[in-house]
């Protein structure tokens, strides 16, 4: 049987740098006041000897544990059959590898998983949290807020609307109702008259926001235009057969997501309904393994779901280093990231991209 070899020490590097363990030490943990050359010398016997850090010793100088939690408010069913989470986590974990960090995910099938989120939070495993897909009537941010990590959320809060006293909540989103004006916009100048909507889950800031830019431009809309669905394939598929019976003359549809469109685009291709020639279909999101391939393929408005996400992680890893360096770091924005003042969000863009649907 062949032995393992012994794991390099803080003592071996030390002897074969020339320096004492404690600059070692320092030079391994991101401390401060090692002279330049000592530092190359140290690095160099890292990397012969192949030394890894003990991370709890780690933790012990640095008071990081270099692992960022990433909370989903929904089920796990729904986090891995919609790519919009893929994006998203893609553009986090691709941050926090170049930050050496680690990802650390947690799901919640239910209301009874929050309390657990919230204990684990408070436990001291993790240095901040990333939260997104969060519903209006979610205790989430009371419990995390009870944890007292450092925290960055996707997608504009909602709770701060019924609130607005409180402080100012970090979080990242896109330009949801001025993507969805555009959208509108277009359809009215394509001659289309009467077009409907199929909303996303009404309690979810975001589909809220998209409901809210399609009455900016159909300010006199006919109810029975309008139908709330959840985001989902199936649920676009639903609400196009109820639009169908309630307006049989629609000639366009507004969908709060891609997986919704391809819904309306399948049904509408089982009942002989032409697109576009009949009924013109957008959505939302510019998720390309659906968008290109739905018959025919998808007009949408593109928002960057990846960058949402890096930006997310940034601006968490940001206010984790102004915190170590002391309280009284300065500041010139939410977590002294330089975008400016409150609110404390920061709203990307979005564009419509035209293809053969609208």
């Amino acid at each position: 049987m062949t032995e393992t070899a012994p794991r390099p020490t803080l003592e071996a590097v030390a002897a074969r740098a020339g320096v004492s363990r404690a600059t070692v030490s320092r030079v391994v943990n991101g401390g401060d006041g090692v002279r330049e050359p000592l530092v190359e010398r140290v690095r160099q016997a890292v990397d012969e000897l192949g030394y890894v850090p003990n991370q709890a010793a780690r933790s012990l100088v640095t008071k990081r544990h270099d692992a960022i939690a990433v909370v989903i408010a929904e089920p796990e069913t729904r986090v891995f059959a919609d790519p919009f989470f893929a994006r998203q986590l893609r553009g986090i974990s691709k941050e926090l590898t170049a930050h050496d960090s680690q990802l650390v995910l947690l799901l919640t099938e239910g209301r009874d998983d929050h309390a657990r989120v919230g204990r684990y939070l408070a436990g001291g495993h993790v240095d901040g949290a990333l939260v997104f897909s969060l519903h209006l009537d979610d205790p989430l941010p009371q419990l995390i807020q009870g944890a007292g990590v450092a925290t960055v959320f996707g997608g504009r809060p909602g709770w701060s609307d019924k609130n607005p006293g409180s402080a100012p909540t970090v979080y990242v989103d896109c330009d949801n109702r001025g993507g969805a004006r555009e959208a509108v916009r277009h359809l009215v100048g394509l001659g289309r008259t009467r077009i409907a909507h199929i909303t996303g889950a009404l309690d979810q800031t975001s589909a809220v926001d998209r409901l809210d830019g399609f009455r900016d431009v159909m300010a006199d809309a006919d109810p029975r235009l309008i139908v709330e669905s959840d985001f989902t394939a199936g649920g676009g598929e639903h609400a196009t057969r109820e639009l169908l019976d309630r307006c049989p003359e629609l000639d366009a549809v507004f969908a709060a997501n891609d997986l919704t469109a391809s819904g309306v685009l399948r049904v509408l291709r089982e009942l002989g309904r032409r697109v576009p020639e009949d009924v013109a279909v957008i959505g939302f999101d510019d998720m390309l393994p659906v968008a290109e391939q739905t018959d025919p393929p998808l007009t949408t408005v593109r928002q960057d779901i990846e960058e949402m996400g890096r930006l997310m992680a940034r601006l968490l890893l940001r206010e984790l280093d102004r915190r170590g360096a002391g309280e009284g770091a300065p500041t010139d924005g939410p977590f002294g990231d330089g975008v400016g003042g409150a609110p404390a969000g920061v709203i990307l863009p979005t564009t419509l991209v035209r293809r053969a649907s609208a």
